[in-house]
C-alpha cells in the first residue's frame, strides 16, 4: 500500500475494483485543520472524471499499468490482432475496447496499449493521422475553402467533413480525439 504522498499524474489507483488515472493533483495544508490531497481521477475504462480528496498520509492502492507499443496488424471480424514491436507476440483486443479508434487504424499503424495484469484496458492512438478520401461528391466551380463543408469517406470507411475543394484521391490529416478534418497533406 502507498500513500498520498506518492500520487503524481499518471498514477493508476484502484478504487471500488475500478482504475482511476490521476489527471490532476493538488497537495493543500490550510492555515487551520490538517493536510489534504485534492485529485481529479479519470476512469481508465469509461473515461469519466471525477475529483476526490484525501487526507494527507492515507494509504491508497496503486496500481501497475503496462502501456506499449504495438502495432495494428489486422481486423479478424471480432477483435483486432496487434503485434508488440519489442517481443514480436500478438494479442487480440475486442473490437469493444478498440471503439471509435477503429476508424482512425489503418494497417502497420503504431499503437499504445494499456494492459494491467493481462487484459488491455484501452489504446491511445497518435493525436492524427494521414488518411485518403475515398469517396466525395464533386465540388463546384467556385468553390473556395471558407464556403462550407461536404462529406467524404476516408480509407476506413469513416466519413468526415472537408471542405467543398477537395477531391477524391487527396490525402487529408485528421484528428483522432474528435474526427475533424485538420488539414491536406501533400
Amino acid at each position: 500500500m502507498a500513500s498520498t504522498a506518492d500520487i503524481k499524474n499518471g498514477v493508476v489507483l484502484s478504487i471500488d475494483g475500478q482504475l482511476w488515472s490521476v489527471v490532476e493533483f493538488q497537495h493543500v495544508k490550510p492555515g487551520k485543520g490538517g493536510a489534504f490531497v485534492r485529485t481529479k481521477l479519470k476512469n481508465v475504462v469509461s473515461g469519466k472524471v471525477v475529483d476526490r480528496t484525501y487526507n494527507a498520509g492515507a494509504k491508497i492502492d496503486i496500481q501497475n499499468v503496462d502501456r506499449r507499443d504495438y502495432t495494428y496488424l489486422y481486423n479478424d471480424g471480432e477483435s483486432f490482432v496487434f503485434m508488440d514491436m519489442a517481443d514480436y507476440d500478438q494479442i487480440n483486443v475486442p473490437a469493444a475496447t478498440v471503439g471509435d479508434a477503429a476508424n482512425f487504424m489503418l494497417e502497420n499503424q503504431q499503437v499504445t496499449i494499456a494492459l494491467h495484469d493481462g487484459p488491455p484496458l484501452y489504446l491511445d492512438l497518435p493525436a492524427s493521422v494521414v488518411l485518403e478520401i475515398t469517396y466525395t461528391e464533386p465540388g463546384l466551380q467556385g468553390d473556395r475553402s471558407s464556403a462550407g463543408t461536404k462529406a467524404a469517406t476516408v480509407e476506413t470507411g469513416y466519413e468526415i467533413q472537408v471542405p467543398l475543394f477537395l477531391e477524391t484521391g487527396t490525402k487529408v490529416k485528421v484528428d483522432t480525439r474528435t474526427g475533424d478534418y485538420l488539414g491536406r497533406v501533400n
